[in-house]
């Protein structure tokens, strides 16, 4: 019984590791704050021109409070984000494993823990092929270890993107969702079959919960694909992010209820944000579900800002809660896309959905869905939480891949931003 039991147990963390193969995971309980993003820019998503010197920098905490020895690795994906069927010497020039050595123990914050960053890749472990990467942390140079792992891109240029932000024909999703059109210039692979040969991948918002792929070309002009289904690029377009302003923990900010400083980590407690479905559109600078650690009252945010438990409160009409349906918080702090983690209960006393997450010092930004929880592959829906309007801003990013006839993973050859409120930036 006793090595049944060893047995079971080992299966199952292994199951639990397949599940999250290809996503942003965190599997550690004391590690908080993983960001990985073009260097100097919070708001980026990590991308890197192969053969450049272009670097993304990573940053995590550890709420241990003490040093440890993490090392790290980069795995190949195809676009499915499944593991490419390649050696590591293959695609990587130097080191398959590396130690994390920058790291500084917190300063000034009440909340102690172990700040640890780097500028990626390092001179001695290149990428040398282009496609989606993921970046694996673990201790003690034990894969088994694993402490999280996050995405990251190496693209190749050699497809020309075009794209633009439309309303549908569809009558009853003109006021409500907006479409993609994307042309791509494939001249410079020269695909023979197009259809199999090149992918396309849109995303919105940086959201991993919606992704659109496995779309066809509905034109082939020569070397020119017309990807323009009216089915196929159509997203529900939700409202602006809503915000919390955590930047202070000293002076309570427009967005913040309550303060408690006498717990430690402090607890905040979040206005209660209403549903939107019914209130008219208005548009106001926001951040898509970005956040950037930053503090008003410190030098150094990485390692001198604080931690507190930040309670998130949403009333739904009437404060009676949605049937068969769950709520979930997105935002790129809990890896913008929905899980256990950013799943609220409802609180019958008060008849509010509520949610708490423990948050470093920073600007947040976020927003509301809901998901049938009767159906396997229910897609988030902004209906009861926020509404949709055609004139929301929001950003889109756009991939290419590329497998060539006797290639053995999707390159990737092109990424575009667009954005629908002035198309591009």
């Amino acid at each position: 019984m006793k090595y049944f039991l060893v047995l079971f147990f080992s299966l199952s963390c292994f199951l639990i590791h397949a599940q999250d193969i290809g996503k942003d995971t965190i599997f550690m309980d004391n590690i908080k704050t993983v960001q990985l993003y073009n260097q100097n820019n919070q708001l980026s998503l990590p991308v890197i021109n192969l053969g450049s010197s272009d670097l993304i920098e990573l940053h995590f905490d550890d709420l241990d409070g003490y040093v440890k020895s993490y090392y790290y690795t980069f795995q190949l994906c195809n676009e499915n984000w499944e593991e490419a069927t390649l050696s590591p010497f293959d695609y990587i020039r130097g080191f398959t494993q590396n130690n994390l050595n920058q790291y500084r123990v917190s300063s000034i914050a009440q909340t102690r823990y172990v700040h640890y960053q780097a500028l990626l890749p390092a001179k001695g472990s290149v990428p040398i092929k282009s496609g989606n990467y993921l970046l694996k942390v673990y201790l003690n140079g034990d894969l088994n270890q694993m402490a999280f792992t996050k995405r990251f891109f190496v693209v190749d240029n050699r497809a020309t993107i075009g794209a633009q932000i439309l309303q549908p024909f569809d009558n009853s999703l003109f006021r409500t969702h907006q479409r993609v059109q994307v042309s791509v210039n494939v001249a410079q692979l020269n695909p023979i079959n197009p259809q199999q040969q090149v992918k396309v991948v849109i995303m919105q918002n940086h959201r991993w919960d919606n992704i659109v792929r496995n779309i066809m070309p509905v034109f082939i002009r020569g070397n020119i694909l017309e990807y323009n289904g009216e089915q196929d690029c159509l997203f529900a377009s939700g409202k602006e992010y809503r915000w919390a302003d955590l930047r202070s923990f000293r002076l309570a900010t427009e967005r913040v209820e309550s303060i408690d400083k006498s717990v430690q980590p402090n607890e905040i407690i979040l206005r209660p944000d209403l549903a939107r479905t019914s209130v008219r559109y208005t548009y106001f600078r926001d951040y898509n579900g970005w956040y950037f650690i930053n503090t008003t009252e410190n030098i150094n945010p990485f390692w001198q800002a604080d931690y507190a438990n930040v309670q998130f409160n949403f009333v739904p009409d009437g404060n009676k809660p949605f049937l068969s349906k769950d709520v979930y918080v997105v935002g790129n702090f809990i890896n913008g896309g929905l899980s256990d983690s950013s799943k609220m209960e409802f609180n019958e006393a008060d008849g509010v959905y509520q949610k708490s997450f423990l948050l470093k010092q920073g600007y947040y930004s976020y927003t509301y869905v809901t998901k049938d929880n009767n159906k396997i592959n229910a897609q988030p829906d902004f209906t009861f939480t926020e509404g949709n309007f055609w004139e929301t801003e929001n950003d889109y990013t756009i991939f290419v891949y590329y497998r060539s006839l006797s290639g053995r993973h999707d390159e990737l050859v092109g990424i575009s931003n667009i954005n629908s409120r002035n198309f591009r930036r």
